[in-house]
């Protein structure tokens, strides 16, 4: 088995679509109007109008903008340049500016539009580099 994508489900795909163009510099391959992809070197990150779920058995499937467990977790070469690059734009949406974590990892952390959280991060002890490869 391989894990190969996290989808999110939103009321606004493309506000959501653009925010992730613009934190990430990956461009979205949009589908069409309900659905676009983030395609990375190692997964994607796909994000989906509320108008799939009819796909999937109907709205009751999911819920968009009411994730309070799930941090979507992106490995940066430097993230304090990219918390430079971003501390404008994300606003209120920062929760935590960098911050060295007990596991090795420097960590920045904010919300998206919808409020999931994602986590920008950088391995700065070697044990947490040989993890990261």
């Amino acid at each position: 088995m391989t894990f190969i994508s996290t989808r999110i489900i939103t009321t606004d795909i493309n506000r959501l679509v653009d925010f992730y163009q613009e934190i990430t510099g990956f461009p979205a391959v949009r589908y069409n109007e309900d659905f676009a992809e983030f395609r990375t070197p190692v997964a994607v990150l796909a994000i989906g109008s509320t108008r799939t779920l009819q796909l999937f058995g109907g709205e009751s499937v999911a819920m968009p903008s009411t994730n309070r467990s799930v941090i979507l977790e992106f490995l940066v070469d430097d993230v304090d340049a990219h918390y430079g690059r971003l501390a404008e734009y994300l606003g209120k949406a920062l929760v935590q500016g960098p911050t060295t974590m007990p596991w090795g990892n420097r960590s920045l952390l904010f919300r998206d539009p919808d409020g999931n959280l994602v986590n920008f991060f950088t391995p700065v002890t070697p044990e947490a580099a040989a993890r990261a490869r």
